[in-house]
């Protein structure tokens, strides 16, 4: 449905302009018009702004399936969870999330659909579970599952943003130290400089002309840097490159074992609660591959699919490939000896989880004092190229 605007003329050939909503084209509007007598002179179809929603948190979505869990185990109805959880929500774009899923139930919509068009905001993890609760009658069971999973992806999040804060905190001092130096600093310098005549070493020229093309050029390196965001933005989008990408960070020099774990733990802790609720492994192979955000992960995933498929069991059909650690594969294969395979996984994801951290923590040991050696680094290269002039001055001076 779309917003016309049009003109139009009654009987008597008077002429009024108006807008009309809800219509599909112009052949309907000419129709609607033409039944209240008014024949359709002109129209065209409104620019609606776009209305802009307010981000809905990760955590208001944790809290939102644990209260969910919780009423529904206590025995409410769905609709009457949906209405006192929309009632209770303070985040507006939120509630309305929330009005148009108990709307949707209302008329009879599946929950799984009702929840399909906001997708990106409960995940595709979310929405399985609660296909695999409704049809295994296991829904509080899934939406509590899914409540413990969203806040542990939430919380390692929360764990790697704030562990890599020191580093980017001493980055940007950095920039701006350098930044001052060059752009207050050498330029008072370099004018004495010239009053002495004195000759400017290679690094003390190379610090000058570097201070003239930011004071003088910084547009131009304003207008650069923001294509240059633009360009890498619309290439990150494109299928081969960030294919080329997801392959290249788990390999890539220092990070590439964290990587992996993270990556690892997407994996398996997703794979282990969509298969314990009762969704075949195929599918819960599918939904966990997209929560891996990983492309090379996909790519193992459909391999895996058909290996499982022809009968091969997980733990072995894990063992191939060697981005799933030994503990994982050696849980695999003991949870399918025992029967219980999903618990297993989930103990190997909390591992994995607990290694995460520890990597983070061992990453940081060694990123701190190299940051700080390279920071000193840089203020000590300007500061000896600001002076070596002097230096030489002094000494012809003698």
């Amino acid at each position: 449905m779309a917003v016309y605007e049009y003109t139009a003329k009654d009987e008597a050939g008077n002429k009024f302009s108006d807008t009309s909503s809800d219509i599909n084209n112009v052949v309907v509007l000419r129709e609607e018009l033409a039944k209240m007598n008014y024949v359709l002179v002109k129209a065209r179809r409104a620019k609606v702004p776009a209305k802009k929603r307010k981000k809905i948190k990760q955590s208001q979505v944790v809290a939102f399936a644990y209260e969910f869990a919780g009423m529904y185990s206590a025995g409410l109805s769905i609709l009457t969870c949906l209405q006192t959880l929309e009632e209770q929500t303070e985040n507006r774009a939120f509630r309305e999330v929330i009005a148009d899923i108990r709307g949707k139930v209302e008329t009879g919509s599946s929950l799984k659909n009702a929840f399909e068009k906001y997708r990106d905001t409960f995940s595709d993890f979310f929405l399985g579970m609660i296909e695999a609760g409704e049809s295994g009658g296991k829904l509080a069971t899934a939406l509590e599952m899914s409540a413990v999973y969203l806040e542990k992806q939430t919380e390692l999040k929360r764990r790697v943003k704030s562990a890599f804060i020191y580093p980017v905190v001493v980055g940007i001092v950095c920039l701006a130290v350098v930044g001052f130096l060059l752009i207050f600093i050498v330029p008072i310098f370099s004018k004495l400089y010239k009053r002495l005549h004195v000759a400017l070493p290679g690094p003390t020229q190379v610090l000058v002309d570097l201070s003239f093309l930011i004071r003088d050029w910084w547009w131009a390196i304003l207008i650069l840097g923001v294509g240059a965001v633009i360009l890498i933005r619309r290439l990150s989008k494109k299928p081969y490159i960030k294919a080329r990408w997801d392959v290249f960070k788990l390999k890539m020099p220092v990070f590439a074992k964290l990587n992996r774990m993270v990556v690892i733990s997407h994996f398996t802790r997703t794979f282990a609660m969509l298969a314990s609720v009762g969704v075949s492994l195929i599918e819960a192979l599918d939904v966990a591959s997209v929560a891996a955000h990983n492309h090379k992960m996909a790519e193992i995933t459909k391999q895996l699919q058909q290996l499982i498929a022809a009968g091969n069991p997980v733990g072995k059909s894990l063992k191939n490939y060697d981005i799933f650690p030994a503990m994982i594969t050696q849980l695999a294969i003991s949870g399918e000896e025992a029967g219980q395979l999903p618990e297993m996984l989930s103990k190997g994801a909390d591992f994995l989880d607990k290694d995460i951290e520890r990597a983070i923590n061992a990453l940081l040991v060694k990123l701190e004092p190299a940051l700080t050696f390279i920071m000193g680094a840089i203020v000590g290269f300007i500061l000896i190229a600001v002076y070596l002039p002097m230096l030489d001055y002094m000494r012809h001076l003698e």
